[in-house]
């Protein structure tokens, strides 16, 4: 019986899923493994904790894999690949494979056919397909320049948002104070040095969704924003590849979508209200499915 290992590797979480030719045998979880966010170290540590549990729950070792693929921001960058190939080396037996993160989504939502996906995690980007296989991408340049709508966009925007408030006399803004609780900090000059140094403002996520979730319109302004932008790189790309053909299937997927209703509801009337023949999928992609499947094929 071959075995085959799917790799979803988040900024912020690891996904894997370990399966035969048509069943799914165990899956694992652990931090962050995208090496340029994370660092190797970090990623190594990762992909080492949710292989082992995804293996253990499946009663099979590494060794018994036969292949590997694995999806990740920046995959098709040689120096990437070929750094998270000499980490997975030490992981796991057989054949590995590595590709975009987009790529296992698309898989994941669309098998081979046509539709757009917009990923949202930690970072952000759109990502299409037509029925000639012409692709295109919008987004997804980085978090100092892009990653629109996504959890570090919206947790640096929040950051932004309670800032202007105070600044307009908003003294005892609710965003402010659970943002500052949430950093353990008691002055606001510790938050102003900080947020212009080296902070994780992917990690705020949480506290702008739940502070949105209270009631907080300033919290609430953040994601109408962020469900906004995401829509603008969707619309992107279905302009340059289904500005003249019928529906246009459209998928979502990462932490922004699967936990914040309100960034789906904005995401969803922005892009239908652009193009009403984009056929808007209910649900949220889970792309180590993807990961799975393009490990079975062609091995």
């Amino acid at each position: 019986m071959a075995i085959f290992l799917g790799i979803d590797g988040g900024g912020t979480k690891t996904s894997c899923v370990i399966g035969d030719e048509n069943s799914v045998l165990g899956t694992g979880t652990s931090g962050g493994s995208n090496v340029v966010r994370v660092g190797e170290t970090k990623a190594r540590e990762s992909l080492g904790i949710a292989i082992r549990a995804a293996c253990a729950e499946a009663k099979i070792i590494p060794a018994q894999i036969k292949k590997t693929c694995v999806g990740i921001a920046g995959g098709a960058r040689p120096e990437i690949s070929n750094l998270v190939r000499r980490l997975l080396l030490e992981l796991v037996g057989g054949l590995i494979e590595i590709v975009g993160d987009m790529v296992i989504t698309m898989e994941a939502a669309f098998g081979s056919g046509p539709g757009v996906i917009v990923i949202a995690g930690t970072g952000s980007i759109a990502y299409g397909r037509n029925a000639k296989g012409e692709t295109a991408r919008a987004g997804g340049w980085g978090f100092a320049i892009s990653d629109e709508g996504s959890g570090h966009w919206i947790g640096r925007s929040a950051v932004t948002a309670a800032m202007r408030a105070y600044d307009e006399g908003n003294h005892a803004g609710l965003l402010l104070e659970h943002i500052m609780k949430f950093w353990r900090m008691t002055a606001r000059d510790q938050l102003v040095v900080a947020a212009n140094g080296s902070l994780d403002f992917a990690s705020l996520l949480p506290v702008v969704l739940s502070t949105a979730d209270a009631g907080d319109e300033t919290a609430r302004a953040v994601l109408t924003q962020a469900g906004a932008e995401l829509a603008t790189l969707a619309t992107i790309v279905i302009a340059r590849l289904f500005a003249n053909t019928g529906a246009v299937p459209v998928s979502v997927s990462g932490g922004v979508f699967s936990n914040s209703a309100l960034v789906r509801g904005i995401f969803h009337k922005s892009v239908h209200d652009i193009y009403p023949q984009a056929s808007m999928s209910a649900g949220v992609v889970d792309p180590v499915q993807g990961a799975l499947a393009l490990a079975r094929k062609n091995t």
